[in-house]
């Protein structure tokens, strides 16, 4: 069992709690073949929307661009939703710093320095180049 199997069965499970307050399954449907995709991705909310940040090397966002409706197992709970990309350096930049505030001990593991609770620009800036993030919208 992989990392992102593990991670899958927890958040299925009762013991989801863990877990379920920074990190839910998205599942999105493959553009040419149909398929569906399923991976544990990590999340915060900021008022209407739910937003993900993930690596431009990872390929399963690239079924969202143009945007496209997802499902979600979210605190247990099957939920939907349509997802856009924002992929611009700069857009990315500012929703990193939103992003730290919200998971400000996710700033080490990327290599952002923080002084007096703000995060390095420069690292910041470095790091937006290989990020982008997925904007959700819940349904209903």
């Amino acid at each position: 069992m992989n990392g992102n199997n593990f991670i899958s069965a927890v958040l299925r499970s009762p013991l989801h709690g863990m877990l379920s307050n920074g990190v839910m399954l998205l599942t999105v449907t493959g553009r040419r073949t149909g398929k569906q995709y399923t991976t544990p991705v990590g999340y915060y909310e900021e008022g209407a929307y739910l937003w993900v940040l993930t690596s431009r090397e990872r390929t399963w966002w690239k079924n969202l661009q143009g945007g496209a409706n997802v499902d979600m197992l979210l605190k247990r709970r099957l939920v939907h939703g349509f997802a856009e990309t924002e992929l611009d350096e700069k857009a990315v930049e500012q929703c990193m710093y939103e992003f730290l505030r919200h998971a400000p001990r996710a700033a080490k593991p990327m290599g952002i320095r923080v002084e007096n609770k703000t995060p390095n620009a420069e690292d910041v800036a470095r790091i937006a180049k290989d990020r982008l993030f997925v904007k959700i919208k819940l349904s209903g």
